[in-house]
Parts: structure tokens; C-alpha cells; sequence
């Protein structure tokens, strides 16, 4: 899979449990118990804002650009291999895309093509993983730092400056903002998330700034792999780096607002800096001063990462269909024991040790599925 290719050796242990432990985070905010009882900062900010759940996925995407550099860095060099592993990534990148629809057909037990989603969580993952491979086997650091700071600005340009067609100004507005507009034009409202059918959370040109997330992870990547510099320099201008991209995030967010659901520049700045904060918390703790024993956990998870989460699709949707007697596993086991809010973390908590067991037996047999 994507994540064992990342993480060849020499491994970066740190990596492999922030990456487990964002995979756990990430099925737990996504199959809680009930939906209409959870706690606020394991939900997703409403709009503008910024809770703990929407950390989440700009946090595996940031890892996604620093696994690359983890990877390929041996092999970048070769520049007549270049064209094998570009090759590679595209595959790796359609069988994501095409592992999103499959699911949402396997869900339905019908082939309604008519209204599949086209956007989503893997395929976002896929587009950023392959464009990201291409940018670090081909450019510079610098020439990917002015790339970076070009998609930031110039998505911002595009969000607050130029007219959306049909309603004549620039906003960003759910529904009339430029990337729901293009969304609507190439995908049509058919194609969008079921929720809305007039804008996609993934849509786009939100794209185009999560790129920039996966460059922000190959620019903390490359930092890592530095040789000139020892574990406490990097350290130390690792929560640098990160602190001063959040700071801008802050002020930038006065005029373009933190929000996840446009991948707003400030948005990926205030994950970015916070998701390396957070990796060199991991690194000195771990590849440092060799704090190993409670990781085995979340590696478990960060060695299958893929197949987790498309598992937590899956899993919780057969649970739900078991009965005890007329009552599910969920109304049996969670809802007469506790509050309706902490029974729905009881039951999201169950689906993650579900899970956890699953991915613990493929670790124990050495099974990594591959794309």
C-alpha cells in the first residue's frame, strides 16, 4: 500500500505512530455512535474555524509529503528512474480513486453511476500523493518553497478576488464560492457530496492548497533527512518553523478565514505548523530519546493506514446491521449504560479496538496490502 512504499527504510519510527495515531483519530470522529450526540471538538467546525476532527486529514497529508521524502530521497538522484516511479505513483493514485468508487457501489449494492460521488477523502489523498512524488523528483527545495508560497497566494487571489460566475462577486460562501461553482461545472451536482449536492468539502480547486500541505510535509521531510544538522537543531527549528506558520495563519485568518472545508491558505499554514509541532514532539520523544514502548499501538495502525480507514467504512456499517434481540450492538452494549454523548464515544471507541484488532493480526502476520 501507499504507506508501506513511504516508509522504506531508513524508517522514521515517530512517522509510522503520528501516522497510526491519526489513522485511530480519524475513525473515531468518523463512526461515532450516534450522530446527533457528540462532543463538540469531535466534530467538524461548521464553517469557518478550526476544531480538533479537522486537524485530521491535513495531518495525513502533511505525513503523506514527508513519507515521500523518506522514500524516494535515495532515488532521486537517478534521474533515468525517474519516469518508472512517476509511472508508479499514477497507478498507486487511480487504484485510490478507483478503491473510492468501488466502496461507495459496494455501500449501495447498486450501480447508480449516475450518482456517485466523484470527490473525496482518497481521492484527494491520491491527487496531492502523485503531485507531490512529481514535485520533489523534478524541482529544487527552493523552487518547491516558491511553488508553495505561489498556490497559497494565488489561491487566495482566486478565492477573494475574483467574481464567481452566476452570482458576480467574490465570497466564500458554501454555496457560491468559486470552488463550489467549479464543482458544480466539471462534476455536476449529482456527483457532489450527498450532503449538500451544491458544494463537496473535497472539492477541486480546494486541491490545489492541499498540495501545498504535502509540500509543507516534503519541506519538514527534507529538513529531517538534513545530515549537517544534529536531532537538537532540527528539533529546535522544527517547533521554529512550525510556530511561525501558525502565527501567519492566525493573522492571515482575519482576512481569509481558517476553514477546512475550502482548505483555506491560512488552513493549511495553522495544520501545517501544528502538524510539525506535533511530528517534532514525536521525533525527540521517539527516534531521539528512544521513548519506544508505547508505540507498538499506533504503529499497528500507521503500517495499514489505507486499508484502516477504508475498513472503517465498512465495519461499522455490518455492525449496525447485527441485532440483539430488536436492539444493535450499539443500543445494546453502549445506550443503557451511560449519557447519550458518552455513549456515542463508547461506541466510536469500540469501532477504533475493533479495528485495531484487525490491523493488529494483518501486522502480526506481516501482511501489508499493497496498491
Amino acid at each position: 500500500m501507499i504507506e508501506t512504499v513511504f516508509t522504506k527504510s531508513p524508517r522514521l519510527l515517530s512517522l509510522d505512530v503520528f501516522r497510526g495515531l491519526t489513522i485511530a483519530a480519524m475513525i473515531l470522529v468518523n463512526d461515532p455512535g450516534d450522530w446527533g450526540h457528540i462532543y463538540a471538538p469531535l466534530e467538524h467546525s461548521e464553517w469557518n474555524g478550526c476544531t480538533p476532527t479537522d486537524l485530521v486529514f491535513p495531518f495525513f497529508l502533511f505525513m503523506v509529503g514527508v513519507s515521500i521524502v523518506y522514500s524516494m530521497e535515495s532515488k532521486k538522484a537517478n534521474g533515468a528512474g525517474h519516469s518508472k516511479i512517476i509511472l508508479t505513483s499514477l497507478r498507486r493514485a487511480v487504484t485510490l480513486i478507483l478503491i473510492t468508487y468501488a466502496t461507495q457501489l459496494i455501500f449501495r449494492w447498486t450501480f447508480d453511476i449516475a450518482h456517485l460521488r466523484l470527490p473525496g477523502v482518497l481521492p484527494r489523498i491520491a491527487l496531492v500523493y502523485f503531485i507531490c512524488t512529481i514535485l520533489y523528483l523534478k524541482t529544487s527545495q527552493k523552487t518547491r518553497n516558491w511553488i508553495f508560497a505561489g498556490v497559497l497566494i494565488g489561491y487566495y487571489i482566486i478565492m477573494t478576488f475574483i467574481p464567481v460566475p452566476g452570482v458576480g462577486y467574490a465570497n466564500l460562501n458554501p454555496e457560491t464560492n468559486m470552488g463550489a461553482w467549479l464543482d458544480r461545472l466539471v462534476f455536476t451536482t449529482d456527483h457532489l457530496w450527498r450532503s449538500s449536492h451544491t458544494w463537496d468539502p473535497e472539492g477541486l480547486l480546494g486541491t490545489l492548497p492541499a498540495i501545498g500541505t504535502g509540500l509543507f510535509g516534503i519541506r519538514v521531510g527534507t529538513w529531517l533527512k538534513r545530515k549537517d544538522r544534529d536531532d537538537s537543531t532540527k528539533v529546535s527549528w522544527m517547533f521554529t518553523y512550525g510556530v511561525i506558520a501558525v502565527i501567519i495563519a492566525l493573522f492571515w485568518d482575519l482576512f481569509f478565514p481558517i476553514n477546512k472545508a475550502l482548505w483555506t491558505s491560512s488552513f493549511v499554514l495553522y495544520t501545517g505548523g501544528l502538524a510539525t509541532i506535533g511530528l517534532a514532539i514525536c521525533f525527540w520523544l521517539i527516534d531521539v530519546q528512544g521513548h519506544k514502548r508505547f508505540t507498538y499501538p499506533f504503529v499497528v495502525f500507521g503500517a495499514n493506514a489505507i486499508t484502516a480507514y477504508v475498513l472503517s467504512g465498512f465495519i461499522p456499517h455490518y455492525f449496525n446491521q447485527i441485532h440483539i434481540g430488536d436492539k444493535t450492538i450499539y443500543q445494546t452494549l453502549f445506550v443503557p449504560y451511560f449519557s447519550p454523548v458518552n455513549a456515542s464515544l463508547a461506541g466510536a471507541i469500540f469501532i477504533v479496538l475493533i479495528l485495531w484488532l484487525v490491523m493488529w493480526v494483518l501486522y502480526l502476520r506481516k501482511i501489508f496490502v499493497k496498491i
